[in-house]
């Protein structure tokens, strides 16, 4: 639905229009104000703390962004990961959410705003989360313009009083219609005509050209919510709101054809591109649109303008980013925008020619230049194909195969499909993080095909894609999450059109009579017309000209009369009855109400737990589990700065940033090899991992062990990951090994490889203590090996609740002097003998 244009100044109507628009700026800020506090119960129920483990580093990183300045970031050599190869930062890491949170920390202080970093960085996301909720509704107004208005202002109705008050006065009358009888509802329906007329008016007045429902959901999507409470300090935090407003400056391009918003595209997309490795999807979608729109005859000026300048300007802005530089043109992700590009040129030489050129010499012209088209893009296809030819995996990233082929992580790079957030997800987490918006999306899409458009279109690739790339992988909900949110809001903006316009039809009760008046003013307007211009053709023109008029008239008739019929009927079809209308609503109404109640809790139980310090429920009360933080503090302050402790990589984030110790893997998982080692390690017996360990110049090892309290997530559980990635590396490492039948056991009926290896012992050592049987709570059963010692290694700490245990190598030199001093001892016994033989 197009936008309405402005009213002219001076009239009710434009006096009602800028009332509307006060009123949607005041109720935008409101839902931005919405947005960021439904994003603060971590920081209500715990503290303002750094959640998960990349969180971590991005906040040490911006420590010493803040500390050292830009350009000793651009150089940072870090020397405490990745022991002993080091990494360099500047180089490796994405810096837009770096950047975002150093500039906001650089300007509270020039105001004398004297915030700590630690604070800027744990509400960095629900701020961009309320700019992401405005980015949404550009879109969205770009794509249906004033469709979801009616629909946003019944969803609201639970957070703006006014509107409330009269939703509630018109459900208590319609519902006293329902349970009472005929005569109360007649005393009620005059009642309630008063407060539907209020209430439809203030809907006309104060959200017309505003969709905001989009906006509502986006803010409360759960999937969202997740990347987005206080404290997630993670790349997606900026990354969502640049994605979805490089959409909105495209489309507003396409609508436009603005050069302005066309270099402001660009400039978003560099946006995105150093907030987040998932730009790619951007550049592969706006292409397959673009595609789309030229293969179903929709090329036009605007789609050249809005495409070109995107790839041209926004290529050479993506080369400056350092981790990705010449990938932005050697990479297969960013070819498809190439050829496309090429394509969208070939297409636009076509239609200038055909504007300069005769029909006959368009055809020789169209043939040349097709063929020359070809003839490039053969070329073009052939040194790409050569480009990749030499890479194994021909030229796609891991990550980008792994969405490709669901099945290739796990064939080719354990490490990629050990990580959790890159498994497939199940139908019970689309219901967690979506909710209703699953039903409702197949609606939306449907509504974007009446009618048609280019932004329309590429919100449906935009949800088609989405949905496809989130069934791969799970962290992939964020992208579909927006899509999710801008297809229900426009499904139910259509809804509460239909309703509530067939409600206030009904309701008005001379509807018909108004109607049928202006049909009789539009007749007796258009016979008096006839009359008049007869009159005026008697007196001008000869009877010849009368009469062929006459028969004009006639012919125009038959075409015009279907015309006005099909206009009669099409409004008639949009007139519900008036009781499936008000059922229809307060369903509706209802759904949106438990998905809101879904959404804050979900906000405030699921998603606002900070993994650094875990909480659990019981009779007795909320306990507390502040291991983690408890384990970091005790390396930080019993250990020498230079120690290096060895850890599976989920850890090295945190305990480089909180314990400020090096480390020989983290979570950047860059060097397979290096990761292998330490699963070999792990998956060693102890002497031979003590030789692994020690000439990594390691001298504390960190395990997580959740046996005692029922923590899951531990390392006995991600185990067999380490098995198979060092195994991917070493063969000599194989799973079969630590397998009984093909079962994971750590019982009695485990293998003796498993109840052998390094991470075995160091997860058990003494665990028989705590209850007298190893009874392990997350496997449910008894460990198979209780009462051993360990001889290469010593327990130096374990957390209260046994979830983090730390153990230190013995050095080299005291085994080597006990063995020597055993080897004197029996050397001297043989002499002895030798010269003593009578004793």
């Amino acid at each position: 639905m197009a936008a309405l244009e402005s009213p002219p100044p001076g009239t009710p109507s434009a006096m009602r229009h800028a009332f509307g628009s006060v009123l949607s700026a005041l109720i935008l800020l409101l839902i931005g104000v919405l947005a960021f506090s439904i994003r603060l119960f971590s920081v209500i129920k715990y503290e303002s703390v750094i959640h998960e483990f990349d969180p971590y580093f991005n906040y040490r990183v911006t420590q010493f962004l803040s500390k050292n300045g830009i350009y000793e970031f651009w150089n940072w050599f870090d020397d405490r990961t990745w022991y002993p190869l080091g990494r360099v930062i500047g180089g490796t890491v994405y810096p837009g959410l770096t950047l975002t949170a150093g500039t906001i920390w650089w300007v509270l202080n020039s105001l004398n705003i004297p915030l700590s970093v630690e604070t800027v960085c744990v509400f960095t996301a629900p701020v961009f989360s309320a700019f992401a909720s405005w980015a949404t509704y550009l879109l969205t107004k770009e794509v249906k313009g004033s469709g979801a208005g009616l629909a946003a202002a019944a969803l609201l109705a639970m957070v703006i009083c006014s509107i409330g008050i009269r939703l509630i006065f018109l459900l208590v009358n319609i519902m006293a219609m329902t349970l009472i009888g005929y005569w109360m509802s007649c005393t009620l329906f005059s009642i309630g005509v008063s407060f539907s007329g209020i209430f439809h008016k203030c809907l006309l007045i104060g959200f017309q050209n505003v969709s905001f429902l989009s906006k509502w959901l986006s803010l409360q999507v759960p999937s969202y919510i997740s990347r987005s409470v206080a404290g997630s300090y993670d790349n997606e935090a900026v990354a969502i709101f640049a994605l979805i407003f490089t959409f909105y400056l495209y489309i507003k391009t396409l609508n436009t054809g603005s050069l302005f918003y066309a270099t402001l595209n660009a400039i978003a997309y560099f946006y995105m591109v150093c907030s987040w490795g998932g730009y790619t999807f951007i550049i592969n979608l706006i292409p397959m649109h673009v595609l789309l729109c030229i293969v179903t005859g929709r090329y036009s000026p605007r789609l050249y303008i809005a495409y070109a300048p995107l790839v041209v300007l926004g290529t050479l802005l993506a080369a400056l980013v350092p981790v990705v530089g010449f990938n932005a043109v050697l990479t297969s992700e960013h070819f498809a925008s190439f050829l496309v590009f090429i394509i969208i040129h070939v297409i636009a030489l076509v239609y200038y020619i055909k504007g300069i050129l005769s029909p006959k010499m368009f055809k020789v012209a169209v043939t040349l230049v097709v063929s020359i088209g070809l003839v490039v893009c053969f070329i073009v296809v052939a040194v790409l194909v050569a480009l990749v030819a030499s890479s194994p995996t021909k030229g796609w990233s891991g990550r980008s195969l792994s969405l490709l082929d669901p099945t290739y992580a796990s064939k080719y790079i354990p490490i990629i499909a050990s990580v959790s957030e890159h498994q497939p997800p199940t139908w019970p987490s689309y219901f967690m993080d979506i909710n209703v918006l699953a039903f409702l999306v197949p609606a939306g899409i449907v509504a974007c095909f009446s009618p048609l458009s280019d932004a329309s279109s590429f919100v449906v690739l935009y949800i088609v894609m989405s949905v496809y790339f989130s069934g791969v992988m799970v962290r992939l909900m964020l992208v579909l999450a927006p899509a999710a949110c801008i297809m229900s809001g426009i499904a139910l903006s259509q809804a509460f059109d239909v309703f509530t316009a067939s409600i206030k039809y009904h309701l008005s009760g001379s509807s018909n009579s108004k109607d049928d008046a202006e049909d009789k003013t539009s007749t007796n307007n258009a016979s008096k017309d006839d009359g008049s211009a007869g009159k005026t053709d008697k007196g001008e023109e000869s009877a010849k000209e009368r009469s062929s008029r006459k028969g004009k008239k006639k012919e125009r008739e038959p075409a015009d009369k279907p015309s006005v019929k099909s206009k009669i009927v099409k409004k008639k079809a949009l007139v519900l009855p008036f009781e499936a209308s008000i059922v229809a609503l307060l369903l509706l109404i209802m759904l949106g109400a438990f998905y809101v109640i879904h959404c804050v809790w979900a906000a405030a139980e699921a998603y606002s737990a900070p993994s650094i310090v875990l909480t659990s429920q019981s009779r007795d009360g909320l306990h507390v589990f502040d291991d983690f933080r408890e384990s970091y503090a005790w390396l930080s302050h019993n250990t020498d700065v230079d120690d290096k402790v060895a850890s599976w990589w989920d850890y090295g984030y945190q305990t480089t940033a909180m314990a400020n110790r090096t480390v020989i893997v983290d979570n950047n998982t860059w060097n397979n090899t290096h990761i292998a080692t330490v699963g070999t390690a792990m998956s060693s017996p102890e002497k031979a991992a003590w030789e692994i360990f020690n000439s990594l110049d390691v001298k504390y090892v960190l395990v997580v062990f959740g046996g005692l309290i029922g923590y899951p997530s531990d390392d006995i559980n991600k185990f067999l990951w380490m098995v198979r990635i060092g195994g991917g590396v070493f063969p000599h490492i194989k799973e079969a090994d630590y397998l009984r039948d093909g079962q994971y056991r750590i019982d009695s009926e485990a293998t003796p490889t498993m109840l052998n290896c390094l991470m075995y012992k160091l997860s058990y050592y003494r665990f028989v203590e705590t209850d007298g049987k190893g009874f392990d709570r997350v496997r449910r059963t008894e460990i198979g090996k209780k009462n051993f010692k360990l001889t290469h290694f010593d327990e130096v700490f374990t957390s209260h609740h046994w979830m983090v245990r730390i153990y230190k190598l013995k050095p080299q030199k005291n085994r080597i002097r006990g063995r020597a001093k055993k080897l004197k001892l029996k050397t001297s016994s043989s002499k002895s003998a030798k010269k003593n033989p009578w004793i």
